[in-house]
C-alpha cells in the first residue's frame, strides 16, 4: 500500500464520520416571533385586543373603603356590646369593598356585541339589627352580568325604571325617599331614532320576596328619552305584574353651566292592590316600583363643580306620607384615580311612617360617610 492510497482511506474515513455525526446532531428550532397585546381605542381608552381574537376587553373596577356614624340608609345604626356590662351601644359602620369589572366589544354583521361583568367583595360590620356588629367577610356579589348584542341586551342587570331615566344624584345615600328597586334578571331593547332621540323596553323578573314575579308573566318597562346638549328629558313606565299595578317617573336634567348641572324627578304610583310593607308604608303600598310612600314622590338636586378636582352635590326628597331626605357632599379627587367623598344625611319620618331603614323608631336621623374610593 503506498502512500498515495493511504491518504484516499484516511480522507473517506473522515467524511464517513462527519456525515454520521452531522446526522445526529440537534437542531435548535428558530423562536416563534412573540404576539405582544394590542391596543384596541375603537371603544375607549383601556381596551385590548385578546390575543388570537377580533375582541376587545377592559379590565377595571375601584377599591372602596367607607367609615360611617349616625342612623341613616344603608349604613344605619351600627351598635356594639361592651365586653364589660354588656350595654349595647352606637359604634362605626365600616365597609370595604373591592368590585372587579370587564367589559368586552367585537363589531359583528349584527351590531356591536358587547358584554359588561361586576362581581363585589365585601369586609365590614353586620346589619344594624344585631346588637354585635361583628365585621365579617361579606360576599361575593355578582352585581352585573350581562351581554348585549346591537339593541338588544339579556342578563343580570338594575331595572330600566333606574338606568334608563338615571339614579337620583350624585351623592351616596340617594335612596333615603327610594324611587325604586334594583336588582334583576333583564331581556331590553334599546333603539336610537338619532336627533337624539333614544327609547328602551324590558321584560324584567325583579327580585326579593315583593319583586319576583309569581308567574309567567313579567314586569314591563318601557321609556323614552330626548337628549340635547342643554339637558335632557326623559319618562319611564312600569307595569307590576305581581300586583297589576303601574308607576311612572319623569325627569329633567339641565346643564345650567360648565360648572353647574341640576335635575328634577317626580314619580307617581297607584296602590290599590299593594299589601307589602316597608318602612315608609308600614300599613303596605310597596311594589318592585314604587317604593315611596303614597302616590306621589319627587327628588331634586345638582351639582357644582368647583374646579377639576373638586365638586359640591346635593340632594331633597320627598314623598306623599312627608317622608323628608336631605344629603349633601364634597367630593375632592386627591390625585388621579382616588377619590375622597365626605357626606352629611338627614331624614324625617312622615306620619305614616314608624321607622327608618335601620328599624329604628327616630322621627329625625342624621348620619355621615367618609368614603375613599381608588378606580382603575
Amino acid at each position: 500500500m503506498n502512500t498515495k492510497s493511504l491518504l484516499l482511506g484516511s480522507a473517506a474515513a473522515l467524511i464517513a464520520v462527519s456525515g454520521a455525526r452531522a446526522a445526529d446532531a440537534v437542531t435548535v428550532a428558530e423562536p416563534e416571533p412573540a404576539e405582544y397585546v394590542k391596543i384596541c381605542d375603537v371603544y375607549g381608552a383601556g381596551y385590548f385586543y385578546i390575543p388570537g381574537t377580533e375582541t376587545c376587553l377592559r379590565i377595571g373596577g375601584y377599591v372602596r373603603y367607607d367609615i360611617a356614624g349616625g342612623d341613616l340608609g344603608s349604613y344605619d345604626g351600627a351598635k356594639t356590646t361592651d365586653r364589660k356590662d354588656g350595654d349595647v351601644q352606637s359604634t362605626w359602620k365600616k365597609n370595604a369593598r373591592f368590585a372587579l369589572r370587564t367589559w368586552t366589544s367585537q363589531e359583528t354583521e349584527l351590531g356591536t356585541l358587547k358584554t359588561y361583568t361586576d362581581t363585589r367583595f365585601n369586609f365590614g360590620n353586620d346589619n344594624a339589627f344585631e346588637a354585635d356588629n361583628i365585621a365579617r367577610f361579606k360576599g361575593p356579589t355578582l352585581t352585573y352580568a350581562w351581554i348585549q348584542l346591537g339593541g338588544l341586551r339579556v342578563g343580570r342587570d338594575d331595572s330600566a325604571f333606574d338606568t334608563f331615566i338615571g339614579y337620583a344624584g350624585n351623592v351616596i345615600q340617594d335612596t333615603l325617599v327610594p324611587y325604586g328597586d334594583f336588582d334583576t334578571n333583564v331581556v331590553q331593547y334599546y333603539f336610537e331614532a338619532g336627533n337624539g332621540f333614544s327609547a328602551v323596553l324590558s321584560l324584567e323578573e325583579g327580585s326579593g320576596v315583593v319583586g319576583t314575579i309569581d308567574s309567567y308573566v313579567p314586569h314591563v318597562v318601557g321609556g323614552v328619552k330626548y337628549t340635547q346638549g342643554w339637558g335632557a328629558i326623559t319618562g319611564v313606565v312600569a307595569y307590576d305584574s305581581n300586583y297589576e299595578e303601574v308607576a311612572g317617573k319623569v325627569r329633567l336634567d339641565v346643564n345650567a353651566s360648565d360648572a353647574i348641572s341640576l335635575f328634577i324627578m317626580g314619580g307617581y304610583g297607584t296602590d290599590d292592590n299593594l299589601s307589602d310593607p316597608t318602612w315608609a308604608s308600614p300599613a303596605g303600598g310597596r311594589g318592585f316600583y314604587k317604593q315611596w310612600s303614597g302616590n306621589w314622590a319627587v327628588w331634586g338636586g345638582g351639582t357644582y363643580k368647583f374646579n377639576e378636582k373638586a365638586s359640591f352635590n346635593a340632594q331633597l326628597s320627598y314623598d306623599e306620607g312627608k317622608n323628608f331626605g336631605v344629603a349633601a357632599n364634597v367630593a375632592y379627587e386627591i390625585v388621579n384615580g382616588l377619590m375622597v367623598t365626605a357626606e352629611l344625611d338627614y331624614l324625617h319620618l312622615g306620619e305614616n311612617t314608624v321607622s327608618n331603614w335601620t328599624g329604628a323608631d327616630k322621627e329625625n336621623s342624621v348620619g355621615g360617610i367618609l368614603r375613599f374610593q381608588r378606580s382603575f
